[in-house]
C-alpha cells in the first residue's frame, strides 16, 4: 500500500498525515537531527525548499510583500540535504517543497531525483513550482519566464519519460532530446509523485490537469474548505479521478490541532507544519514544535 497519500482506515475514516517542512539553512537544526526527530515522533514527511541564490536586485518583489525574509538567502541544498535525512531513517518520506526544477539542468537533476529515490528505497516526493523570482530564474535558465508553466510541465513529462522509459526521448515546444540511456531508474515505477505548489489560476489549472498533487499555502486561499472542492471540481472536468490527485497543504499561520482536523475534514490529504510566518528564523522552536504536535497525530489519522 502506498503510504504517501492517506488511507481510509478499517472503518472507511478520512485520514490526513502530518509532515513538517524547514527553510534548510545552517541555523536550523541539522537534516540528520530533525529527521530522527519527526520520524521517532510520527511524522510522516520532512519537506526542503529550494534556492540557490537570490539577485541582489530583487526586481521581483517578493510575494508575502514587505522585506524579504533573512532565510531565503541562506537554503541548502535540498537533494543532499534530503539524503542525509534518509541516511538515518526508515520510513520518513523525503519531500521537495518546493523544487525549481526549471533551473537546473534536465538530465543532471534528474538523476539527482532518481539516485536520492534509489538510495532511500523509494521514500521520495517532489513537490515543484516555476518559482516567483524572474530574475533569479534568468539566471539559470533560456527558457522563457512566460511560457514558464509550459516549461514546467514538459519538463516534468521529459522527467517521467526518463523514469519509465528503456529508451527515452521527448519532442515538446520547449525541451527537446532524441534517444539516450538514462540509468539507474528510480525504485519507485515511473518515479517519484510531482506535486505541484501554485496558488494562481494557471498554476491550478496545470495542478489539476496534469500534476500527482497541488501543495498551496493555506494563507494564499480565501476560503481553504471551497478551494479544496473547487479544486477537485477541476480535476475531474479534466477527466481525472480527483481521489488520485492529493492536495498537501502548507500551512503558514498558526498550526493548532483544530485548524489540522478542518482540514482533514475538508479532505486534504497531508498538511505541513513548520514554516509558519512567525518562526522561520526561530530554530530554537522546531523540536518544541515537534514535540507539542507529536500527540495529536493518531487523532489525525483517524476521523
Amino acid at each position: 500500500m502506498d503510504k504517501s497519500v492517506p488511507q481510509k482506515n478499517l472503518l472507511g475514516e478520512l485520514t490526513m498525515y502530518i509532515g513538517f517542512n524547514s527553510m534548510n539553512t545552517i541555523n536550523d537544526p541539522s537534516p540528520t537531527e530533525l529527521a530522527t526527530a519527526l520520524e521517532e515522533h510520527g511524522f510522516e514527511s520532512l519537506w526542503y525548499g529550494e534556492h540557490s541564490h537570490i539577485p541582489m536586485s530583487l526586481k521581483t518583489p517578493y510575494p508575502g510583500g514587505g522585506v524579504l525574509p533573512e532565510p531565503y538567502k541562506g537554503m541548502m541544498d535540498p537533494y543532499v540535504s534530503l539524503m542525509a535525512a534518509a541516511s538515518v531513517t526508515t520510513n520518513l518520506k523525503l519531500g521537495s517543497g518546493i523544487a525549481l526544477l526549471l533551473e537546473r539542468e534536465l538530465f543532471s537533476q534528474a538523476k539527482t531525483i532518481a539516485t536520492l529515490d534509489r538510495l532511500s528505497n523509494g521514500r521520495v516526493i517532489i513537490g515543484t513550482g516555476v518559482g516567483w523570482n524572474e530574475e533569479g530564474f534568468e539566471n539559470c535558465t533560456s527558457l522563457p519566464w512566460k511560457k514558464r508553466f509550459t516549461a514546467l510541465k514538459e519538463t516534468v513529462a521529459a522527467q517521467r519519460i526518463l523514469f519509465s522509459e528503456a529508451e527515452p526521448e521527448y519532442h515538446g515546444s520547449l525541451i527537446d532530446f532524441d534517444k539516450v540511456w538514462f540509468e539507474p531508474k528510480p525504485q519507485q515505477p515511473g518515479g517519484p509523485k510531482t506535486v505541484l505548489g501554485v496558488m494562481g489560476p494557471v498554476g491550478v489549472k496545470h495542478a489539476a490537469e496534469w500534476a500527482d498533487g497541488w501543495m498551496p499555502a493555506d494563507v494564499a486561499l480565501p476560503d481553504v474548505v471551497q478551494s479544496v472542492k473547487d479544486f477537485r471540481e477541476q480535476v475531474a472536468s479534466f477527466g481525472r479521478n480527483p481521489d488520485d490527485v492529493e492536495i498537501t497543504i502548507v500551512v503558514m499561520d498558526d498550526p493548532s490541532p483544530d485548524k489540522l482536523k478542518r482540514y482533514r475534514d475538508a479532505g486534504i490529504d497531508r498538511a505541513l507544519i513548520g514554516v509558519g510566518l512567525e518562526n522561520w528564523d526561530k530554530p530554537e522552536i522546531i523540536q518544541p514544535m515537534i514535540e507539542r504536535f507529536a500527540p495529536h497525530i493518531p487523532d489525525l489519522l483517524a476521523k
